[in-house]
């Protein structure tokens, strides 16, 4: 069984006003009004057609013949519907005993209707009426086309009110002129004839489908259709929006949704426009017919077995996000809506690229201070390693580790353990000290590992060992714990230094001060310890341990209760901080375990991006490969430069994938319009190799042979060049170019010629023979050439300031370029 054919119409001139009618022949007109509570849900002269609005039924009549088309009356009154039906009758109209496939009111000529007819031997199907000047008693229109053929749509030209596009035979588009006796004018072979209509915005094109293709024509290139789109679903209607240009509207067969297909133009002629499609899914079900609104942007009516339904189609919105976290975006086609990077909904945000610029802004990673930008990075695992970054940089430049060639050795580096071969030639050697728990009054020993490297990589995690008391958590940073609130870590210290009374009495203070009673219960289950392995207490705590929230307690009785100095539990507790599990790791391991476990947990930090490997790996090729997958996680690219910069040696940073950081920084800088930042951070990363010199950057050529005038270039041993010396060497000046002897141009301030030589002059060293050579400064800035990109003009540095301090415009009487006013940076910098 068929669906009945449905249809919805908006009305031209009445923005609430609407028909609907299907092939039952019955035709509605109703007028939209906001929905009112008191009116009853089953008052069938209403239609609820949107959350807020219904539809009241203004007027219905039954047309007879079964109507095959409809158009509406382009006038505010009255409502007058022509109708095309099975038998060829038109309202108002002669009778043709053909059916009516298409009617269309003239847009302009708004008394001009035309029907469109079924193909009938030697007659027009194409009839052009005059409903205001139509002679009475005769059945002749004032126009006809289109002999012997089937015309299955139909469209008016909005530009040229006398010319009529319509489908024709299932195989032509045709387009007729009714000022030259219906002459036809253009035409094009194509099986898309149905549903045929013109583009509200653009008088040469036409819009047209057949099955599963749509197509747009231009009537000036008709050969071929300027866009095609071959949707997977069989098309049932299109339609131009009429108030969004280049939009068009479709259905497609057992479709849930609208399918809407904007057609982007690149501007020119030769390129073939894109199209963005989109589906709509609005509150109805299965929609057979819909009807743009004339008016109202992006409103329509869809009409469906449920009913009639009200919608707006939201706008697609063109974001645009530029280098410097500016936002816009297109609003209804009238504005832009924008937000800079100083609005507060990026305060709200936790973008890693607005933090890069207030980092960068900072000084983030330059201070001289290596901690200090540690507390500019608002990242706690980032301020940790900045921290080890200063304490690693002191240790060495101090003499308590001996490392001339890297200033930020790690733990393995140290120890010696790159290779399982250095560990087997005795490179890690440990002696062995067996130290008893003594303020408990017991024998049992526990064995400690003692080495000149693991001290000083104690000395990396933060401790000292002791050597007379063989312990490396020493009172004065038990207490220091104590007084930050760490009673827990405190209390777990004290018991790896095997002091288990001193452990009891952390806990005890900890509990009456911050009022803990986990504390309390903890501290009595450890004054229950015994040595025996195969104890009550032993396998209680076994049992509980995992209940424990802080890591430090956990590791307490994951201590106490090891078996065979296997102390995985320990060195497995991911909630303790990774300096604290390698410093325990050396002082209870073995060599060989030490040497498998720092592996191990290098690899893991390393697949992980936890920058608290640094510990382990130090500046290396191994850290190269932590910051590389830190970066994955973070996108940080300012913190693993920087780091870069700041601890790696010549030889890393040469390295390809560190250059790719240091590049892709200094271009997020450029493209922020940072250049201080970026100058500062050029002269760190310089200042990581002082024996390479830096190339010249910029040089001055003559404006009338083009070649350079800067001594530099040429050399101070040219005597034939005009020098002008003063008292000392610094004050060396040319007033000529030294290839052509021209002039060079004058100051515009002082008048005077320029020609100070800037850069580095190479000369022989004073007293010394000629090999040995000095670099003399030449140049003082002040002094320098400078100008304005736009006009041309300039001087002496120091002179073109002076004058842009009190004034905007060019020094240069005839001209009028706003130099200072065109300059960027000066004005970010005064603002």
């Amino acid at each position: 069984m068929s669906r009945p054919k449905w249809d919805v119409l908006w009305c031209p001139f009445h923005s609430d006003r609407f028909i609907t009618w299907d092939s039952d022949a019955v035709l509605s007109l109703y007028e939209i009004g906001p929905r009112d509570n008191s009116i009853r849900d089953n008052d069938h002269i209403y239609l609820q057609i949107s959350e807020h609005s219904i539809a009241e039924l203004v007027s219905s009549i039954t047309i007879n013949n079964y109507a095959k088309c409809i158009d509406i009356y382009p006038q505010p009154e009255p409502d007058i519907v022509a109708s095309g039906h099975a038998n060829g009758k038109i309202v108002l109209n002669p009778k043709y005993m053909r059916t009516c496939n298409v009617v269309a009111w003239n847009p302009v000529d708004i008394h001009l209707i035309m029907s469109g007819l079924d193909k009938n031997s030697k007659e027009h199907s194409v009839l052009l009426w005059d409903v205001q000047h139509y002679p009475k008693g005769s059945e002749r229109p004032i126009g006809e086309a289109g002999i012997s053929e089937t015309i299955h749509s139909a469209a008016w030209f909005k530009h040229d009110s006398r010319c009529l596009a319509f489908g024709a035979n299932n195989k032509q588009l045709k387009v007729v002129d009714f000022r030259d006796s219906a002459k036809v004018v253009n035409v094009t072979s194509t099986k898309a004839v149905y549903n045929l209509s013109a583009n509200p915005h653009n008088n040469y094109q036409l819009l047209s489908h057949v099955d599963n293709l749509i197509t747009v024509w231009d009537t000036r290139y008709f050969e071929k259709p300027i866009v095609t789109i071959a949707p997977q679903r069989q098309v049932t209607k299109v339609l131009w929006c009429p108030t969004r240009r280049n939009l068009i509207g479709t259905l497609h067969k057992d479709s849930a949704g609208l399918h809407l297909f904007d057609i982007q133009y690149c501007g020119t002629e030769d390129t073939e426009p894109g199209v963005l499609e989109r589906v709509v899914l609005p509150p109805w079900h299965s929609p057979i017919s819909f009807s743009w609104h004339l008016t109202d942007e992006n409103r329509l009516l869809a009409i469906s077995l449920q009913g009639v339904t009200d919608y707006t189609v939201c706008e697609r919105i063109t974001l645009n996000w530029s280098a410097r976290s500016c936002l816009m975006w297109n609003y209804a086609f009238k504005s832009f809506k924008y937000i800079n990077s100083e609005d507060s909904i990026y305060k709200e945000l936790s973008d890693i690229s607005v933090l890069t610029k207030r980092r960068a802004i900072l000084e983030y990673g330059l201070l001289t201070d290596l901690a200090q930008n540690g507390d500019i990075a608002e990242n706690e695992s980032l301020k940790n390693l900045w921290q080890w970054l200063y304490l690693s940089r002191s240790l060495v430049e101090d003499g308590t580790i001996q490392s001339p060639d890297n200033k930020h050795p790690g733990v393995r580096t140290i120890l010696k353990l790159e290779s399982q071969q250095n560990l087997s030639n005795g490179f890690l050697k440990s002696e062995v000290i067996h130290r008893s728990w003594a303020d408990i009054g017991s024998n049992y020993t526990t064995k400690i590992y003692r080495s000149p490297d693991r001290e000083k990589s104690l000395f990396l995690c933060g401790l000292r060992f002791d050597k007379e008391t063989n312990t490396a958590y020493d009172n004065a940073y038990l207490e220091k714990l104590e007084r930050e609130g760490a009673y827990a870590k405190a209390a777990a210290f004290a018991v790896f230094n095997l002091c288990l009374r001193q452990a009891i009495d952390i806990l005890n203070r900890g509990a009456s001060k911050k009022q803990a009673t986990i504390l309390n219960m903890v501290a009595m289950a450890l004054s229950g310890f015994s040595e025996e392995r195969t104890t009550l207490w032993r396998e209680s705590c076994q049992k509980s341990r995992s209940q424990l929230s802080d890591p430090y307690l956990r590791a307490t009785f994951g201590f106490l209760t090891s078996d065979n100095d296997s102390y995985e539990s320990v060195l497995n507790e991911n909630g303790m901080t990774v300096e604290d599990r390698i410093a325990f790791a050396l002082i209870f391991l073995s060599d060989n375990k030490l040497h498998e476990y720092l592996k191990r947990l290098t690899q893991k930090l390393i697949e992980e991006g936890n920058l608290a490997g640094f510990l382990l790996t130090g500046a290396s090729m191994e850290s190269i490969q932590l910051l590389n997958k830190y970066l994955e996680i973070t996108s940080d690219v300012q913190s693993c430069t920087l780091i870069a910069v700041r601890a790696f040696t010549p030889k890393l940073l040469q390295e390809n994938q560190v250059q790719v950081w240091i590049t892709n920084y200094r271009h997020l800088l450029n493209a922020w319009k940072l250049w201080f930042q970026r100058a500062r951070f050029d002269i760190a990363m310089k200042s990581t190799i002082p024996q390479e010199r830096p190339p010249q950057q910029i040089h001055v050529s003559c404006n009338f042979c083009g070649k350079s005038i800067s001594a530099f270039m040429q050399g101070l041993s040219r005597t034939r060049v005009p020098f002008r010396l003063g008292t000392t060497p610094n004050k060396l000046k040319m007033t000529a170019c030294p290839n052509c002897r021209k002039p060079l141009p004058r100051c515009a301030i002082c008048l005077m010629h320029m020609g100070t030589v800037s850069g580095l002059q190479t000369a022989p060293s004073p007293g010394g023979s000629r090999s040995e050579e000095c670099d003399i400064k030449v140049t003082e800035f002040n002094s320098w050439f400078t100008w304005c990109l736009t006009c041309k003009h300039g001087g002496h540095s120091e002179h073109i300031s002076q004058w842009f301090r009190q004034h905007t415009e060019c020094p240069v009487t005839s001209c009028n370029c706003r130099c200072s006013s065109l300059d960027y940076t000066r004005n970010a910098t005064v603002t």
